[in-house]
Parts: structure tokens; sequence; C-alpha cells
């Protein structure tokens, strides 16, 4: 409960980092990380028909999408910090985080 607790945490700090980021800057010009690129190419990859702009917390939370998500976590060992942290996600991409509006992946 309280690396949960932490998670959640840090993770509502990059969330506020983030929005802030993408209701200033036109996120097509925002990179994130050194390997933005790579990490969508990956995630594609592995998640190719996952619906984004309105999320299923169904989809994301169900066995085979753990089974799913957890290799596709590994492979950025090293690579990006704070790679295992959860994060907060909206589940729809047009409105604010919310608690209605969001849910933690970790």
């Amino acid at each position: 409960p309280r690396v949960e607790l932490a998670w959640a945490m840090k993770a509502h700090q990059h969330a506020q980092v983030y929005f802030n980021l993408i209701s200033s800057v036109d996120p097509k010009f925002l990179n994130l990380t050194k390997v933005d690129d790579q990490i969508y190419d990956e995630f594609r990859k592995t998640f190719g028909d996952l619906k984004i702009d309105v999320l299923d917390p169904e989809e994301l939370k169900s066995e085979p999408a753990k089974a799913k998500w957890r290799p596709f976590c590994l492979r950025f060992e090293g690579v990006v910090e704070d790679f295992n942290y959860g994060t907060l996600l909206r589940l729809d991409c047009r409105r604010e985080y919310t608690e209605e509006n969001t849910i933690f992946g970790g």
C-alpha cells in the first residue's frame, strides 16, 4: 500500500506537469523523453488495436492486457527513468484530469 501511494503521488505530480505542457505547447512539437518515437513505435506494435482517445478501463486492467503491459514496460528499463512507475491516464483525452476521468495504471 505504501509503494502504491508513493507511485500515485509521483504520478499525480507528473500528470500536473504533463497537462501544463500539453496545454501550453502543441503536443506534436513536444517531446517528453529522448526516446518518445521509439516508445510510440513499440506501443503501436504491442497495442496496435488499442483505442487511445477514449480508454476502456477493462482493456487496460484485464489479465491479457496485464500480460502485455509488463513486458512492454520492461523494454525501457535503463532507457527511461522511472520506467516502471505507475501513471495517471485520462480516460477521455478531450477532458482534463478529474477523479471521474482518471485511472491509475501501475
